[in-house]
């Protein structure tokens, strides 16, 4: 995450220097959404390894 907000403050100081700042802004924005999906999807599918997980050594635990 420390890298993204270090692309960011970068993206960030360069769009104020350039005349093309919007187009940074945007690649910007493209980059945190980018980042967004990936913590989500991260954390979707980390809870449901861990449910399998979970369901799988409890059905181990009372079989045994």
């Amino acid at each position: 995450m420390a890298a993204v907000m270090i692309l960011w403050t970068r993206l960030m100081e360069r769009a104020r220097r350039e005349e093309r700042g919007a187009s940074v802004v945007e690649y910007a924005l493209l980059v945190s959404l980018i980042a967004v999906v990936c913590l989500a999807a991260v954390t979707v599918l980390g809870l449901n390894v861990f449910q399998l997980f979970d369901r799988s050594g409890s059905s181990i635990v009372s079989a045994g």
